[in-house]
């Protein structure tokens, strides 16, 4: 049975046991017997301590010339499918007529002048959108290049192939051919057009262009000033509020009426602690948090602390504790007597399904009567379980995380820059080829808006609390399988008798929909399930009014049979606009009528909303 930690300060660094990062009590030495007598020289480590502390080492510094990828993660995966291809003949003859066939159709189609890009790829491609690429040769290029994805799309998954090293080896191939992708070529036809167009003047603006980013990257003034700063509290973050709580971890922020009389029960927010709060605070034409106060809500969110060093024994059952359980606790002194519509968008759902059934367990938790009560949980794409967890899935796993906690335990923290550039490997394509060629090469800055500026606010993330996240949930699953100790005792999320709203996102790389949906499968409760159009993001972000917007919906009753995600998709209601109106209709159905407005105390505020940690940045 897994064992709680105990809290501590001090840094973060690996047992020889296990390699998790925990924390290390300070030692003392101790008092000399006389004034003739030297102090005692404290302990060495062990030997398998010392072998373990310099293994860690070795590997920290090994992640840099690997991009924080674990060779010995790439290796086996390699293996298991050139081992598992060289044994299977009859793959290998079926694999070598399939690129054999495809060669001949290529060469009909170029032969009579037909040949156009392949029609049957998955998806148009907006790479090669240009009329520029119908021009001799290049649509034979682009089918061939379109051909040779598919093929090793097929080739990569092998019938025996672990599932596991199958994601691993498409994700690696798919990375390899992004990078040939002949929309890469500094002599594609499109660029060619653009040179001729402008006379060269591409060429310039795109040496500026990455001047200006070198010179960022080692900390002076670009030449060219961004257009919008999009800075919290300026531009975005702006709905009126106020930090009206402040822990080690979070800042709780309670927002202004901006009516007569609201509902009785509050909104309380919590948000991935991966990025800044702000995703649901963006401008106020997209702010999530300023449409639910004009519906006439009380909204509380949190705004999670940006972690240092000194951070790095942080656990996630402190996120748990001084996030949420201190949180509730705060928000029942200030509305006194009211249960709470309890959201979580992400992590912080994840980390909201933990509290909310740690707080429906007969023993609760020990501060629950402190709390406030939850009238509702809502789920904003956000995992409880983790066997298909989307592309995040193919970089995770024993080794991976091991080197991950090699690197984080070398700063007892995970950096900014790091997190993204996992998502940058995964998505090469639009965030760094396709980016770096029309801003280098064509000369055109990409124009930022709210959404993007609030992408590149990067937060860190503490080493044990990191580490403690991946292996409870993405390598045990622990949630899910019931077996998440919180203090002490595991929760299950069928302990859950709330009704809950839960949202999943069509094109979400991050937190796949049918993952999400699982949620369906381990709860006893009524669940409404949403799949609205677009991304983990975008999806979420969706105001009303926003153009070619659309949500399916569909109610399970606690005593309703389980349904396949796609039996699902064929019973849902699909309905035009917002899935906000949904939501927003589905709180009012089970609150408790309204109040009058709830006017922020001046003694319990601590700063003007959006207070101090979401403006907190580090140089890592």
């Amino acid at each position: 049975m897994l064992r709680t930690r105990q809290r501590g300060s001090i840094g973060a660094v690996p047992t020889a046991a296990t390699g998790h990062p925990v924390l290390q009590a300070t030692r003392s030495l101790p008092e000399p017997a006389s004034t003739s007598t030297r102090p005692a020289a404290p302990a060495g480590p062990t030997p398998a301590e010392a072998a373990a502390a310099f293994d860690q080492l070795v590997h920290a510094r090994a992640a840099a010339l690997t991009s924080g990828l674990s060779p010995i993660s790439l290796s086996l995966a390699w293996q298991d499918w050139a081992q598992h291809l060289m044994s299977q003949p009859g793959q290998r003859l079926r694999l070598a007529a399939q690129a054999q066939a495809g060669v001949i159709e290529w060469l009909g189609h170029c032969a009579s002048g037909g040949c156009t890009p392949d029609g049957s790829a998955a998806a148009p491609d907006a790479r090669f959108a240009s009329p520029a690429w119908q021009q001799w040769p290049w649509p034979g290029v682009v089918q061939a290049y379109q051909q040779s994805v598919q093929w090793w799309d097929d080739a990569t998954q092998l019938p025996g192939l672990t599932r596991h090293h199958s994601e691993v080896v498409r994700t690696m191939a798919r990375q390899w051919l992004d990078t040939l992708s002949p929309s890469n070529l500094p002599f594609n036809p499109e660029l060619l057009q653009v040179t001729r167009e402008r006379l060269g003047a591409n060429l310039i603006e795109g040496a500026q262009n990455a001047a200006d980013d070198w010179r960022l990257q080692h900390g002076l003034q670009p030449l060219a000033l961004p257009e919008h700063s999009y800075r919290p509290g300026t531009e975005v973050a702006i709905t009126p509020g106020a930090v009206v709580m402040r822990n080690r971890l979070v800042e709780l922020i309670q927002y202004a009426p901006a009516t007569d009389v609201v509902q009785a029960a509050p909104v309380f927010i919590v948000p991935s602690w991966i990025m800044k709060y702000y995703i649901l605070d963006l401008r106020p034409e997209h702010s999530l948090v300023r449409w639910l106060v004009g519906q006439g809500h009380t909204v509380f969110i949190l705004s999670w602390k940006n972690p240092d060093r000194s951070d790095a024994g942080i656990g996630l059952n402190d996120y748990l504790q001084w996030g949420v359980f201190d949180s509730l606790a705060r928000i029942r002194e200030l509305v006194p007597d009211h249960p709470v519509h309890a959201c979580g968008y992400c992590l912080g759902g994840t980390l909201l399904s933990m509290a909310a059934a740690a707080l429906a367990r007969p023993q609760q938790v020990a501060s629950a009567p402190q709390q406030a009560p939850l009238a509702s949980v809502t789920l904003l794409a956000s995992e409880t379980d983790f066997t298909e967890p989307g592309e995040m899935g193919a970089l995770i796993d024993e080794s991976q995380v091991q080197l991950l906690e090699a690197v984080m335990a070398d700063r007892g923290f995970l950096t900014g820059q790091q997190m993204a550039g996992s998502f940058q490997f995964l998505h090469a394509r639009d965030l760094v080829w396709s980016t770096k060629m029309h801003e280098y090469l064509f000369g055109e800055r990409t124009r930022p808006n709210d959404l993007m500026a609030w992408n590149a606010d990067v937060t860190r993330m503490p080493a044990r609390m990191h580490s403690e996240y991946l292996r409870r949930c993405y390598l045990r699953n622990e949630l899910a399988e019931g077996r998440y100790l919180v203090e002490g005792t595991p929760v299950s999320l069928s302990d859950v008798r709330v009704p809950v709203f839960a949202v999943g996102t069509e094109t979400d790389h991050v937190s796949p929909w049918k993952s999400v949906y699982k949620l369906l499968r381990l709860s006893e409760t009524e669940v409404t399930f949403v799949l609205t159009s677009g991304g983990h993001n975008a999806g979420i972000v969706s105001e009303p009014g926003h153009p070619h917007r659309h949500y399916a919906l569909h109610v399970t009753a606690a005593t309703d049979p389980w349904q396949s995600p796609e039996d699902w998709q064929a019973t849902a209601e699909r309905r035009d606009g917002s899935w906000w109106t949904a939501w927003n209709d589905w709180l009012v159905a089970h609150s408790r009528g309204t109040v009058p407005a709830r006017v922020i105390d001046p003694a319990t505020v601590l700063a003007a909303a959006p207070g101090d940690y979401v403006q907190t940045r580090y140089a890592d």
